[in-house]
């Protein structure tokens, strides 16, 4: 039988610095919940906006998968990989820390915020040489359907992780009933509403509300005109 959790947008942790506003749907640095601190092997999913030329300074990382999907604005991306780059709404960024890297991040454009999700998910393999990729996929995208954008095979579309789990984006224009099937029958999905609505296992869900499910092969998705929506499958144990 299929078991869901529901995380409404109002109730996610809040943290305003001024230069830096954040929405955390689980557990993250001060803010503490034992009964949020993680979705399977999802374990940070960070709703970002940054003011115009402020970021996050120099900072380190390791073994975690770390994702960036920025929604508007451009964030600028340094390493000690020497990786230098610049990714925007339609793209995404990936960075396996594996054995330690240090990175920092901030607006490029001093004239307007940035805003992004910031996801971390546990590694399938430890001490890894850490990695960089980032991809364009805004061009990829068909209308009412889901496009993969991350997985664990370096050979298939977007981009790829250390940990078996698969993203799915998708903007709808029109009243769409998917039945999106899970890659395997142990996993869980978390579905993230970025802009719009969408029906859910019966479940309505609005603008930054996510929904966790597991114990099931396949779930019922209703996207409603308007609706932007992030599918994020992940293994419920590792």
């Amino acid at each position: 039988m299929a078991h869901t959790i529901v995380h409404r947008a109002a109730t996610r942790d809040h943290s305003d610095h001024g230069w830096l506003k954040s929405y955390h749907t689980f557990s993250f640095g001060m803010n503490y919940n034992p009964e949020r601190v993680n979705f399977g092997a999802l374990r940070v999913l960070n709703d970002d906006w940054v003011s115009g030329g402020q970021g996050f300074g120099e900072h380190p990382h390791d073994n975690m998968e770390i994702i960036s999907i920025p929604l508007s604005g451009a964030l600028q991306h340094e390493d000690s990989m020497d990786n230098v780059a610049v990714i925007e709404s339609g793209e995404i960024q990936v960075m396996s820390a594996g054995t330690g890297i240090y990175h920092k991040e901030f607006n490029k454009n001093r004239g307007e915020a940035v805003q992004f999700l910031q996801i971390w998910l546990f590694p399938n393999q430890r001490n890894v040489t850490p990695r960089y990729q980032q991809l364009r996929y805004d061009g990829l995208l068909k209308p009412n359907q889901f496009t993969q954008i991350l997985s664990p095979d370096q050979h298939d579309d977007g981009v790829w992780i250390y940990q078996d789990a698969w993203f799915h984006i998708g903007k709808f224009d029109q009243d769409t009933v998917i039945d999106h099937t899970l890659k395997q029958s142990d996993h869980g999905l978390y579905v993230f509403v970025l802009e719009g609505s969408a029906v859910v296992r019966g479940t309505t869900l609005e603008r930054r509300d996510g929904l966790g499910i597991w114990e099931t092969e396949q779930i019922k998705i209703k996207a409603t005109p308007g609706a932007h929506l992030l599918l994020m499958e992940v293994p419920m144990k590792f």
